[in-house]
């Protein structure tokens, strides 16, 4: 009788797991890199080309990194919100990190749709974006004053992401 249960247990136990699974939000993907350090970079500044930009240039700012490509549909999606909340919060540095893309792209992107970024930065083999753990494009992440990352988002952001976290956070971490 012990062998018939057996295999209807392995069964209840893999239905409960597929339960729990379909409960999560893909959007939250937890981040090694929540409340650690950012990692170190060094990177060219798409429109100035003789300017390069390291995580150290960073220190002391409160900052959004958003990833982000001239080839991707959904940060097409996003950007207008990122405008938008540039020009609303003119104090908050949004760096853009263009992920393998083509420089010439990139800028006929940004002169196209706005451009809401500080710096906008080349990451043209991926490298950046491999040690930030990005998976695709979009992400966000949001950077304290010490460097340390204190929030990452998978996929484009809406108007409630920015509404409900990133903005709160930015304003306790500026605060």
């Amino acid at each position: 009788m012990n062998r018939f249960l057996w295999p209807l247990a392995l069964f209840i136990v893999l239905v409960g797991f597929l339960g729990v699974g379909l409960t999560l939000n893909p959007r939250e993907v937890p981040s090694p890199l929540i409340d650690k350090p950012a990692p170190a970079f060094h990177a060219v500044v798409l429109d100035q080309p003789e300017r390069q930009v390291t995580r150290e240039d960073m220190a002391g700012k409160v900052w959004v990194l958003n990833v982000w490509a001239s080839w991707c549909a959904p940060c097409r999606e996003e950007h207008p919100l990122w405008v938008d909340y540039a020009r609303r919060n003119a104090g908050t540095t949004i760096v853009g990190l263009n992920y393998k893309d083509q420089n010439d792209a990139a800028r006929k992107w940004l002169a196209q749709l706005g451009d809401p970024y500080a710096l906008s930065l080349v990451d043209a083999d991926g490298r950046i974006g491999i040690d930030f753990g990005v998976y695709g494009v979009p992400e966000t992440f949001v950077i304290d004053r010490q460097g340390m990352v204190r929030f990452k988002h998978v996929g484009a952001i809406t108007h409630q992401v920015l509404k409900d976290k990133i903005e709160p956070l930015l304003k306790q971490l500026n605060g």
